[in-house]
């Protein structure tokens, strides 16, 4: 992305905490609803809570604390002033409108695309996928839902509800190599020790899927998929994306970030939004990353079992793995 990354490793540190998910309610209506991204997307200003108080980072300010002196104007710790206003903040005089950043870049795909999703697939069946000449082990891909009846799917690339807007799979399923949906199965576990379930959206991707998105996606949005020409960690049946649902209420539990979303508040270290959230993010990440999964830096949500390069691209459908072929 030509987006301005920041990495807030050690200031992450301290939001992961477990007692963070009991949210500090101590901001006001406005105050919730200021926090976001405003600006320049290739530099924003980030207004996120932290312990029950509004802070600002970007624009020559680093994870700085505002005061409130009423009628919606802040100090800045450091210098400097911060106003609320409706759409927009003013950091010491100047107007920076709200943005989200997501939604901008996925309204834009959106309007790009223009795919027939049927002969779309047609060609990507009958394309060939790269040649690969090490030695792999043999597919072993596991149908997620019978590892652990409380890993649920919400598959985005069957349906409509993605990025491109067009469905891209023939039906919904998930699917890892067997050492990664069991290491799946352990972090299940452990999770549901703490009221949650884990949600997956996607995990093995027929490479003739990964054809599909570059195919349909315009030029100038490349680098936000991956290139058929590699292959994926997608495509050898290592990589899932998912997220965390209550196991009581079965709802989905709040996250910096949307799903597949193409803005810094997807990357894994994000210092925005609120406590709660990154606290959320955090305990995703230990229940994976303590069983052999390791983070993509700019996708909270996606995760890489250490055993991928031992695997080849896939091709199978899932029709055709749900047919035991």
């Amino acid at each position: 992305m030509a987006l301005l990354r920041r990495s807030f490793l050690a200031g992450a540190a301290a939001f992961a905490a477990a007692p963070a998910l009991a949210q500090i309610s101590k901001l006001t209506g406005a105050e919730w609803a200021a926090i976001g991204q405003y600006g320049d997307k290739a530099a924003p200003l980030t207004v996120f809570e932290k312990d029950g108080a509004l802070h600002v980072d970007g624009a020559v300010l680093t994870l700085a604390r505002l005061t409130g002196q009423g009628a919606g104007r802040y100090a800045i710790a450091g210098g400097g002033e911060l106003v609320l206003e409706k759409g927009a903040v003013r950091l010491n005089g100047a107007r920076l409108a709200f943005h989200d950043f997501g939604a901008e870049a996925q309204d834009a795909i959106h309007a790009a695309v223009r795919a027939d999703p049927v002969a779309l697939r047609q060609r990507a069946l009958a394309a060939t996928p790269p040649v690969e000449t090490q030695t792999h082990r043999p597919a072993d891909l596991v149908d997620l839902t019978t590892v652990d009846p409380r890993i649920k799917l919400d598959i985005r690339y069957a349906g409509s509800n993605n990025f491109m807007g067009i469905p891209l799979y023939e039906r919904a399923a998930a699917y890892l190599q067997r050492p990664a949906a069991e290491a799946l199965g352990r972090a299940q576990a452990a999770l549901a020790a703490k009221g949650y379930g884990l949600l997956i959206h996607d995990a093995y991707r027929p490479w003739f899927v990964t054809w599909m998105f570059w195919e349909a996606t315009p030029p100038e949005y490349h680098a936000f998929v991956a290139s058929p020409g590699k292959g994926s960690r997608h495509n050898r049946g290592c990589a899932v994306d998912l997220t965390l649902y209550d196991l009581k209420t079965g709802k989905v539990v709040d996250m910096p970030s949307r799903y597949d979303e193409f803005s810094p508040r997807a990357y894994a270290d994000f210092v925005g939004g609120t406590t709660k959230q990154r606290a959320a993010r955090a305990v995703l990440r230990q229940a994976m990353e303590a069983q052999g999964f390791e983070v993509y830096t700019e996708e909270w949500w996606h995760f890489e079992h250490k055993d991928w390069r031992e695997y080849g691209i896939g091709t199978q459908t899932f029709t055709e793995l749900a047919q035991g072929r």
